[in-house]
């Protein structure tokens, strides 16, 4: 298996050894900023990426290859997002990005954005050049939700995106079109 990538950047990648944010970490980052919108009334939404070609790299590669292959998408969706997002790994398929500020709309751009970066990463399996299968959930937080809760229907909205149904978008280009998880878009209470 090869990758290219020609929107790469050296200069922004990771140092060697860089750990991205796991599970645990992820989650209280997710709670500080539920937190955070609760008093202040601000938006927040998690986009929830998930690389479903994953599982057959590491049956052929190896699962080394699996954990190269997500730190190398974190790094490209890092220079996508605000300094102030975090992308990190909640699992060994899914990157999680907190959005802090977004609403399901803004939540939609970014989601509509990292679609497009990821598609510029092509990967060669035996012997074809394809771009990685990637199905997208989006969540904006509402009042009452928990961090659990919130991560738990970006993951149902990855699921619709991997099934093709409404309500999700995923990674073939002929898919982007349909719309992302859309819960009401009304201000916090």
């Amino acid at each position: 298996m090869a990758a290219d990538d020609f929107t790469s950047s050296f200069e922004n990648a990771p140092a060697a050894g860089f750990e991205w944010p796991g599970a645990a970490e992820l989650d209280e980052r997710l709670q500080e900023e539920i937190g955070r919108a609760e008093r202040h009334g601000t938006h927040l939404s998690c986009l929830l990426i998930v690389v479903e070609d994953l599982d057959e790299m590491a049956g052929e590669h190896g699962g080394e290859l699996r954990e190269q292959t997500l730190a190398y998408i974190a790094g490209a969706l890092r220079r996508e997002v605000r300094r102030f997002d975090r992308v990190g790994m909640p699992s060994q398929r899914e990157l999680l990005i907190v959005l802090p500020g977004a609403d399901g709309p803004r939540g939609e751009m970014v989601a509509r954005r990292v679609l497009d970066r990821l598609r510029a990463i092509k990967v060669e399996a035996r012997g074809q050049r394809e771009p990685l299968r990637i199905s997208v959930g989006l969540a904006p937080w509402r009042a009452n939700v928990t961090s659990p809760l919130m991560i738990a229907r970006a993951r149902a909205a990855a699921e619709r995106s991997l099934n093709g149904e409404n309500g999700a978008v995923s990674g073939p280009p002929q898919a982007l079109e349909r719309s992302l998880l859309q819960e009401p878009t009304s201000p916090p209470s």
